[in-house]
């Protein structure tokens, strides 16, 4: 049997049937696998196909911020269209740690992430939520309230900076191997639902850009209601 990824493959567990008669179960003879269940492998390859849209639009974000004085429309819309793939990749995760820790046999067996990442986790998740709300928070809120949540926006951006930046070199690996496989097509038939698991990750995008531009109408209302209020962001990225 081919060998696959340690995503969608486990060790066998100690039941099942015989080997042959006088020799080793066949769960235990070298080079033995089982392919992962469907719904394990499934979450795995949409998670990683989904981080690697968010990596891409991160780094998008990132340059930016090198000029976001000029750029600042730009730096808004793509910040709004993170908030739908995140919120997917937030499910997904959240959809593995609930299956892990209620028991679940595949879950158990596949087991969790490294003890650093695991508790790195909701660290991120929190980091970034914040950081994309209060985002949107200064694109909405009155003007008395701007400068509360141009704090909480800068410090949530530095501590997230850093917890992002473990948690990416953490899973860089995983992501390579996985988010290619839904989208080639000698793999992607190796576990069902790879349309289901791209029709999520083009839905969360679609409704991203279509948020973006109903929300980037707001930018020239804010600095119209902020005095020196791109002096002020570019202030806040130096």
């Amino acid at each position: 049997m081919r060998a696959e990824s340690r995503d969608e493959t486990w060790p066998p567990s100690r039941t099942g049937r015989l080997g042959k008669p006088g020799g080793p179960p066949e769960e235990y003879r070298p080079g033995t696998q089982r392919r992962a269940d469907p719904g394990v492998a499934g979450n795995a390859r949409l998670t990683a196909a989904n981080a690697a849209v968010l990596l891409a639009l991160l780094v998008a974000e990132g340059v930016t911020i090198l000029r976001v004085r000029q750029l600042l429309s730009p730096h808004v819309f793509i910040g709004v269209v993170l908030i739908p793939p995140v919120l997917l990749k937030v499910a997904s995760t959240t959809w593995r740690f609930a299956r892990y820790y209620t028991g679940a046999p595949a879950y158990r067996r596949k087991g969790p992430p490294p003890v650093l990442l695991r508790m790195l986790g909701p660290v991120v998740v929190i980091l970034t939520l914040m950081l994309l709300f209060s985002g949107v928070g200064l694109l909405l809120v009155s003007r008395p309230w701007l400068p509360l949540l141009l704090k909480v926006h800068k410090a949530s951006f530095v501590l997230w900076f850093g917890a992002m930046t473990i948690h990416v070199l953490g899973h860089l690996g995983e992501v390579f191997r996985l988010a290619p496989r839904d989208w080639l097509r000698r793999t992607r038939r190796e576990v069902t639902g790879a349309g289901t698991r791209q029709w999520l990750i083009a839905t969360s995008l679609v409704a991203g850009v279509l948020l973006g531009f109903l929300l980037l109408s707001h930018v020239g209302h804010w600095l119209s209601a902020a005095p020196g209020a791109k002096e002020a962001v570019q202030v806040f990225f130096m």
